[in-house]
């Protein structure tokens, strides 16, 4: 079993910064890829960023330049260091990880920008 914990989430002005982690704990081989998601109410949901084992990484349009994503798997975690944040970026943050054979989501995170 893997459980996901993430970090860092909260309340910012717009144009400030968070960074969120997610550290998986359990029985884990390895980690292939890792990624934060986004729910808004109202909203679809969106994959932000995703990272993989070898260091690719891949951002949603609306975050480009803005956020970076990055991992340490000596410690199976993941970072989603988000800059000059915006209302609309106001949401509840999931990592997911995708370990050989199945997949894990974290509890979610709530980020909230207000304008």
């Amino acid at each position: 079993q893997v459980q996901l914990v993430e970090s860092g989430g909260g309340l910012v002005q717009a144009g400030g910064s968070l960074r969120l982690s997610c550290a998986a704990s359990g029985n884990i081989f390895r980690i292939n890829v890792m990624s934060w998601h986004r729910q808004a109410p109202g909203k679809q949901h969106e994959l932000v960023a995703s990272i993989t084992s070898g260091g690719t990484t891949n951002f949603a349009d609306s975050v480009k330049g803005r956020f970076t994503i990055s991992r340490d798997n000596a410690k199976n975690t993941v970072y989603l260091q988000m800059n000059s944040l915006k209302p609309e970026d106001t949401a509840v943050y999931y990592c997911f990880m995708v370990v050989p054979g199945s997949g894990y989501w974290g509890q979610g995170t709530q980020v909230t920008v207000s304008s």
